[in-house]
């Protein structure tokens, strides 16, 4: 019999990836997200990447009515969490939009799934958990530390409520996959990064100055203890990501209790690093000028994604060429993202 996921964020950059690696495994899809991040064009192209539809619900993680009527409609076996705000800085300007998104919205969908008696979950969590480490690379062993922004506290007092949870009710069987940065696109061109405004994040910044939406990368501080003074963080493709949340799933099916993994390369790349990669895989130059830090950013941070492999069976294995190819081969035939294809699509929900 085939099985039904229910993917909260579904539409979003890593929960479409995902979504999409799902269909191609043969699993049922049902996608719940409120598209104030995403856009349902992703879901369309995923259907036809897959030759398989999600069925797409627009609505919310916070609503618990509309929570019960999914569990009831469909047979859901398992969750993939993605919903969530995940923005460092805008968190550090919107704390309570954070915390009522990301810790009071996976209450919301917890207590929905116990009603339903729905208890395998697979979360999208953050290396951000761990705060400042005293060194790399990060095994999952680690004590969480105090992060430093509202954003990378949500994600841990999410983890410490799945902690409770599972001690509390031993039908709970929860993977925490704390990933670390997550690039590139789907090799088709199809299907990436799409963020609103400015991007946060450094692959897509790149990118959208590549195609000209952006003058400039504004590099966040270049006086930290690293190679070259700017952060360096480990970077992983979108796709070996999607990978890691399958063996999530799948592993479990036979554990109990909260089990915890790294998703990472466990190399970490400097921001002029991964500027100089770009400009070499796709015959660019990228503009740049040195900024002040951000606050809540750290030095550096990558993975010891042995864990992932010895227990999943999963390790990364696209390299630093295949992020950059494959993110500049979706920038540069979606210039303004989904936006242009949305506008004539009809609208995909349930």
């Amino acid at each position: 019999m085939t099985e039904t996921i229910l993917v909260t964020g579904g539409a979003g950059y890593i929960g479409s990836h995902t979504t999409l690696a799902l269909l191609e495994a043969g699993y049922d899809v049902v996608v719940l997200d409120n598209l104030c991040n995403s856009s349902n064009e992703s879901l369309h192209r995923v259907a036809q990447l897959a030759n398989k539809a999600a069925l797409f619900v627009e609505g919310d993680i916070r609503d618990a009515a509309l929570l019960d009527s999914l569990f009831a409609k469909h047979p859901i076996s398992a969750v993939l969490h993605f919903a969530g705000l995940k923005a460092v800085g805008e968190s550090v300007r919107e704390p309570l939009r954070y915390y009522e998104n990301n810790v009071a919205g996976t209450v919301t969908l917890c207590q929905a799934m116990a009603r339903a008696g729905v208890y395998r979950l697979v979360f999208s969590s953050s290396a951000t958990v761990y705060g400042e480490p005293t060194q790399m690379p990060i095994r999952e062993d680690f004590p969480t530390g105090v992060p430093t922004n509202p954003y990378g506290r949500s994600k841990l007092m999410v983890e410490q409520l799945f902690a409770d949870l599972a001690q509390s009710e031993p039908s709970w069987r929860i993977a925490a996959l704390r990933y670390f940065n997550p690039v590139g696109a789907h090799h088709s061109g199809q299907i990436g990064e799409d963020p609103n405004g400015i991007p946060n994040n450094l692959l897509p910044y790149i990118s959208q100055v590549a195609i000209g939406k952006l003058a400039q990368l504004a590099v966040f501080g270049n006086d930290y203890p690293t190679v070259d003074g700017t952060g360096v963080r480990d970077y992983i493709h979108v796709v070996d990501l999607a990978d890691g949340h399958l063996k999530a799933l799948q592993a479990m099916t036979s554990r109990s209790g909260l089990h915890i993994w790294n998703l990472g390369t466990g190399v970490g790349y400097s921001v002029l690093q991964m500027l100089k990669a770009f400009e070499q895989a796709n015959g660019l130059t990228i503009p740049y000028r040195l900024v002040a830090r951000r606050p809540g950013d750290i030095a550096e941070c990558w993975a010891d994604p042995a864990k992932a492999e010895e227990e999943l069976g999963w390790r990364a294995t696209r390299g630093l060429t295949d992020m950059m190819a494959d993110t500049w081969r979706w920038q540069s035939a979606n210039p303004q993202g989904y936006a242009v294809a949305a506008a004539l699509n009809e609208p995909l929900s349930a």
